[in-house]
């Protein structure tokens, strides 16, 4: 194996789970499922009226979810309750909160992966 260096010169040997994580959580559809499931399980109805997007789009994102082990479903009869698979996951959550409130407007400002920023080709081809 060998060991690739990233735009700022950071070795990236061993980072690529922490990379599908962030990932997993960087679209924001993704995002909004799991903080709504931070506040207890749902059905893909009740996703859909909570997010106002549409149920395809959140199958999908929940299926997503499901596959990287992030969200679990539990069935009652035909329906699908989907909860929160991890508890860590809430304490991430919580620490980002903290660390956003902390840098204020650094993350959004920051040219390279802020809202201003140009598309990226990795993140476009996702």
């Amino acid at each position: 194996m060998s060991i690739t260096v990233d735009e700022c010169g950071a070795s990236t040997e061993g980072m690529e789970p922490g990379v599908a994580l962030f990932r997993s959580l960087g679209d924001p559809a993704r995002l909004a499922i799991v903080r709504r499931l931070a506040a207890g399980e749902a059905r893909v109805a009740d996703l859909t009226a909570d997010l106002g997007l549409a149920q395809s789009t959140i199958s999908s994102h929940v299926a997503c979810l499901k596959d990287c082990g992030l969200v679990a479903g539990r069935m009652d009869g035909r329906r699908v309750y989907y909860s929160l698979a991890r508890p860590e996951l809430l304490e991430m959550l919580a620490a980002a909160e903290v660390l956003l409130a902390a840098t204020g407007n650094a993350v959004v400002l920051c040219p390279n992966y802020g809202t201003d920023a140009p598309a990226r080709t990795a993140d476009v081809a996702r």
